[in-house]
């Protein structure tokens, strides 16, 4: 298990290969990876700044790596988020999970990245042509987080 909060851009096939690597049991791999969007809510996106509480943001996101755990049988999970000033197709976070089964990957996957939507203590701070302005929580996040609890 690998998580990470980090100003550095990743490479995803270095990430997946790292996974991969000395882990035979694995028989399915799922990733999902989030990218700033030039435009959000109507309004032109030239910039997108990512605040976090370190320390905090790190045990928000393995709660939510062993949530999954509890869940699904995984053999391995990455979650590597950004943190700082980013572009427009800039990558900000890679959820990747690895089971014996794309059953269990897949749901695994979507569970952690709602989760980490509204679990993970991130602020992110876009630039539009009126100005900053801070990006509150979208009702369609809340929505996917409370599904899983059943």
């Amino acid at each position: 298990m690998r998580i990470s909060v980090q100003t550095a851009d990743f490479d995803l096939s270095t990430e997946l290969a790292r996974m991969r690597k000395n882990h035979p049991a694995i028989g399915a791999l799922v990733s999902f990876v989030g990218l700033v969007r030039d435009v959000n809510d109507g309004a032109a996106v030239s910039a997108l700044e990512l605040e976090h509480y370190p320390g905090m943001t790190e045990r928000a996101l393995q709660d939510i790596v062993e949530q999954a755990q509890q869940r699904w049988p995984l053999l391995d999970c990455v979650v590597i988020h950004r943190v700082g000033a980013m572009l427009p197709l800039d990558q900000i976070v890679l959820v990747a999970v690895a089971s014996a089964h794309r059953g269990a990957a897949f749901a695994a996957c979507e569970f952690m990245m709602d989760y980490l939507k509204m679990q993970a203590p991130f602020w992110k701070k876009e630039q539009t042509p009126d100005g900053a302005r801070w990006v509150d929580a979208r009702d369609s996040d809340e929505q996917a987080h409370l599904k899983w609890r059943v």
